[in-house]
């Protein structure tokens, strides 16, 4: 969902984080005695463990009223809900270990794991999600808690660990992966992701746009994944970095008021820009909106918000929701898909806020009926029908609503989205009446009739949404809404709202929302308000329609920065050495550097001497796309330490952030493919990765050869015997190492992870060979000149890997 995570941590401290989180399902005793002031918990409590509560009267009263299970299976629900949440993961399909990976799992984990006690009364300890394309996705019928506890898992809980930090597995809430299924996404696509982090479902998205695209071949799509918070920017990188790819952009920009980035017509000349645009607007194929919510669908993963679930939090968000849900329709392509998605049960950040948005958009946007895809998921259609619950008091409609809580309960909360407007002097003349409740616990105003008491429901098709509850499928649970844009939004003319904190008012609103997401307060409690939908100006374009840029105040810097993850220097605002105070672009400041303080520019790469040089040096076929395609993280071209690699899809997009003066908040984008290195880097990695001596090869033959390579760098290709003797033939299967050739040995210049996982790998695959014709795998080195840089070939074998 849009709204759980934590920011970036170091390794520690994310292990640290990880206990705590995983041990959230019991609390020690000495808590209920550390705020004793007598001071009377002792040693002994401070060892021993209960389990957290999860009991909340308010939680089981107002999920009982809105119906959202029927009353014979509620303590079906209530009863899984309080267990933990199974563990579940996905395969990476791009991944060249895909098969491997699917089938280690086949033939080796569901029948070593067969014998383990589990929960919920399945049969199988692990099993395919049967709704999930491919058998990529998988359930474990362990909580996380067991894996991590339990000596019996300890290798299926390694094996997790190892190909989930290299990316060959994502492990992620199995009903947080059903919202991509549902944008039905391309490889030509440019997906939006709104709200990002922790990254989980960009990550499934770039696995997408990659699964059918030609090995070798970069897609023509790109997704561009966004969240407001610093840290939770600097997790979702962390995430996506395990892709290793050149089509994502990583930005930091408020949701609801995303960029359009409408290039003006009469602006700078493409000769002033970085690079020449190819587009004209930022518009998405298709966009992922999963906002910020309360979050009581995590209940099994995160039970500590028993203590904390109150009715108000989703009271407080349904503005937020709207806002953000309407500015991605806004940046949607006619024709485009969104999906709406949040962990929440609750109807007023649900159907209500769907209901909203298409009472918003006219006939422009359609909810889809997509009943019929993913067929095996179990799910269950949306509600047409809710109440509002503010405090301790029911609401049947707006109409119910004091003059106070209209202040905050909005006519966009109910079903019918109708407002009430009292009649003049109405609401001061019984401002001071006491309040009458209704024997159905309705609050009544004087207004009120008997016809008024029968509950709204909505005249939408929001049977057409989608729930997942926990008892169906031993899952979490999720909303869902899928969108389809058929014309250009009308035109939304708002009046203005004050700004108001939520969280002076409720604080617990703020404690959930601290552990979630950091959003901007004011955005949180509009005013009420009324709509009018007028016809579009023709001069008017889409993006700008419902919510407008920000203007030059608005997008200064933000006290926040984002700290690149490989280039930490402090860089200043230039182009090419020069200073540019920015040119005007309509009624913008052009700023083409240093328009985001603390946040390193983004430049496009274009010395030719040093990119000529990497050509020759790496041997580089001319028809490899690099001119354009480079960019640094460093104005001082002099001092450029690394330089990224980005496709086609987003070097247009970056062209056109440059044209509109950076108006996106860019945080990392590109892969990282050059970098310089220097004499202490040399020895760092002569300290980090483990050397093998030339005579201590297994075959002193290829010991012999790569002793005579010249010193630098060199790649080892896993080959097998059969076709040594031919020419070097790359595919998705070649598994090859760099490694540096000094005086008496080799070095491995591969992180011992990687290292780690490559040797399960060659082990799977040697094991799987069992039984078959045995090869004779002999090491053979065939030097090959680039310019001073050797290559090393190896036939398959595992003894080198293994020394190194």
């Amino acid at each position: 969902m849009g709204g759980r995570g934590r920011g970036s941590r170091s390794r520690t401290q994310r292990k640290h984080f990880r206990d705590g989180r995983e041990n959230v399902w019991k609390r020690s005793k000495s808590d209920s005695t550390s705020s004793d002031p007598n001071g009377n918990g002792n040693s002994e409590n401070k060892t021993h463990w209960k389990p957290f509560s999860t009991q909340n009267s308010a939680f089981d009263e107002y999920y009982k009223e809105q119906g959202i299970v029927t009353a014979e299976e509620w303590d079906t629900f209530i009863e899984v809900l309080r267990t933990p949440l199974p563990a579940a993961f996905r395969i990476n399909p791009s991944s060249q270990f895909c098969e491997d990976i699917k089938s280690q799992l086949e033939n080796d984990f569901m029948n070593s794991l067969k014998a383990e006690t589990t929960d919920g009364g399945e049969v199988e300890a692990i099993r395919p999600l049967p709704w999930y394309p491919d058998n990529l996705a998988w359930h474990s019928n362990f909580s996380r808690m067991q894996l991590r506890k339990n000596q019996t898992l300890e290798r299926f809980h390694e094996f997790l660990k190892l190909e989930n930090e290299i990316g060959n597995i994502t492990r992620q809430e199995a009903v947080s992966m059903v919202p991509p299924l549902f944008l039905d996404v391309c490889p030509d696509h440019f997906v939006l992701d709104m709200c990002a982090a922790p990254g989980s479902k960009t990550f499934q998205l770039l696995e997408i746009i990659y699964q059918s695209t030609k090995p070798g071949s970069l897609p023509d799509g790109m997704v561009m994944a966004n969240d407001l918070d610093v840290q939770r920017c600097n997790l979702l990188i962390h995430q996506t970095k395990r892709m290793c790819t050149a089509n994502l952009i990583v930005t930091n920009n408020e949701a609801q008021h995303f960029p359009g980035c409408r290039a003006d017509k009469n602006g700078s000349k493409a000769s002033e820009m970085e690079i020449e645009p190819q587009i004209s607007q930022l518009l998405f194929d298709r966009v992922l909106c999963d906002v910020p919510c309360s979050g009581d669908g995590t209940l099994r993963k995160a039970p500590d918000m028993w203590r904390k679930w109150n009715p108000g939090m989703a009271n407080g968000l349904h503005s937020l929701q709207i806002q953000i849900a309407m500015r991605g329709l806004s940046l949607l392509k006619v024709g485009g898909r969104m999906v709406y998605s949040t962990c929440s049960m609750n109807p007023v950040e649900d159907e209500a806020v769907v209901a909203e948005i298409l009472r918003k958009c006219g006939g422009s946007v359609e909810l889809v009926d997509v009943s019929s895809e993913l067929p095996q998921l179990v799910r269950r259609p949306g509600v047409r029908k809710w109440k509002v619950r503010d405090k301790d008091l029911w609401l049947a409609s707006h109409r119910d609503a004091s003059k106070f809580q209209r202040s905050h309960i909005l006519q966009s909360m109910f079903p019918s989205g109708k407002s009430y407007v009292a009649p003049a002097n109405k609401d001061l003349e019984h401002e001071n009446d006491e309040i009458v409740i209704s024997e159905d616990g309705i609050q009544l105003t004087e207004d009120t009739s008997t016809e008024d008491l029968i509950e709204e429901v909505s005249d939408l098709p929001l049977e057409r949404c989608m729930r997942i509850v926990p008892h169906d499928q031993n899952s979490g649970a999720f909303f869902i809404a899928v969108l389809q844009k058929l014309s250009p939004l009308p035109a939304i003319q708002e009046k203005p709202s004050k700004k108001r904190s939520l969280f002076k008012k409720n604080p617990e609103l703020q404690e959930k929302l601290s552990d979630q997401v950091t959003r901007d307060n004011s955005g949180l409690e509009p005013d009420s308000r009324d709509v009018a939908v007028e016809k579009i100006p023709e001069a008017a374009t889409e993006a700008d329609l419902i919510v407008d840029e920000p203007d030059e105040a608005d997008m200064e810097p933000d006290p926040s920065s984002i700290s690149n993850q490989d280039d930490a220097e402090e860089t200043k605002a230039v182009v090419n050495g020069e200073t540019d105070s920015g040119k005007a672009v309509g009624k913008r400041k052009l700023q083409l550097q240093g328009k985001w303080k603390g946040v390193d520019p983004v430049l496009f790469f274009k010395d030719e001497s040093i990119i000529n040089s990497i050509k020759i040096f790496y041997g580089i076929d001319e028809s490899f796309p690099l001119d354009g395609h480079l960019i640094s993280r460093n104005s001082d071209k002099n001092h450029v330490k690394r330089i990224y690699y980005v496709s086609k899809s987003v070097k247009d997009v970056l062209g056109l952030n440059f044209r509109v003066g950076q108006q996106l908040k860019i945080a990392s984008v590109g892969l990282k493919m050059f970098e310089r290195q220097t004499s202490r880097e040399d020895f760092k990695h002569l300290l980090q990765y483990k050397t093998i001596k030339f005579a201590d090869f297994v075959d002193a033959e290829f010991g012999e050869r790569a002793s005579k390579l010249m010193m630098g760098c060199c790649v080892i290709v896993m080959r097998d015997s059969k076709t040594m003797s031919g020419p070097i033939k790359v595919d998705e299967s070649t598994i090859a190492i760099g490694c540096w050739k000094g005086r008496s040995n080799l070095s491995v210049m591969v992180t011992a992870i990687d290292c780690q996982e490559m040797l399960e790998r060659l082990s799977f695959r040697m094991e799987a060979e069992k039984g078959s014709s045995a090869q004779e795998n002999k090491l053979n080195v065939d030097e090959l000149k680039l310019n001073g840089v050797s290559k090393v070939e190896e036939s398959e074998t595992i003894q080198l890997v293994a020394d190194a």
